[in-house]
């Protein structure tokens, strides 16, 4: 199982070089005990109160492109302060992402409060993405009243090879790509469409696309 190990400090003084190397050695130690490939560490010195930050902006990004199973930090104040921490928290675990931390020797259980806002913000995006869907079913079913045919912007729907391999929409993938969508939004459009594909299937026939298009 894949994992990250993110370690922070808040300031830029030589003396926090110390405590960054020992978060690292207990992470590393923590990743061993849990059996998980540590496929990136992160570190930085930086407020976290603060959401703009390089290394914060990269794990966000690894955790969006690739199957990670678990994020590996100190401890909650680690990963952000204040709102920061809260908008991460509830980033990361919608992505399906476990938390481990040293202070708790293992997977990180939120406190009460912080479950409770995270709740909120769960059902408030809940009804945001209900409402949203809405939209869309009703502005596609005026296109289709119009003559529009979605089946047409699909290739190999309904196609099957009698292998085990998964068949995906290619150039779906690819035009979705450059459009700027992440792969989790891309499986989500094509499960739309009746694809029972994961993101990291997606992730990989994208990537052979690039392979072979190079060679």
């Amino acid at each position: 199982m894949k994992a990250i190990i993110y370690c922070r400090v808040s300031t830029t003084k030589e003396t926090q070089e110390t405590s960054l190397q020992r978060q690292e050695e207990e992470l590393l130690s923590l990743a061993e005990k849990e059996k998980f490939e540590v496929v990136k560490i992160i570190k930085e010195q930086a407020s976290g109160y603060e959401i703009e930050r390089e290394g914060i902006l990269e794990l966000l990004s690894i955790i969006k492109e690739e199957e990670i199973y678990a994020v590996m930090i100190q401890d909650e104040t680690r990963l952000g302060r204040g709102n920061a921490k809260m908008a991460l928290l509830h980033f990361i675990l919608k992505e399906e992402v476990k938390l481990f931390s040293i202070s708790q020797m293992g997977e990180l259980q939120l406190s009460e409060s912080d479950s409770m806002v995270l709740q909120i913000v769960s059902i408030v995006e809940e009804f945001q993405r209900k409402l949203h869907n809405i939209k869309i079913k009703r502005g596609m079913k005026r296109a289709v009243k119009n003559g529009y045919q979605p089946e047409k912007n699909l290739t190999n729907q309904g196609v099957h090879s009698g292998r085990d391999r998964i068949e995906v929409p290619i150039t779906e993938i690819v035009r979705l790509k450059e459009n700027g969508l992440t792969f989790a939004e891309i499986t989500a459009s094509l499960k739309g469409f009746g694809y029972q594909i994961s993101k990291a299937t997606v992730h990989r026939r994208y990537k052979e696309y690039v392979e072979d298009k190079v060679e």
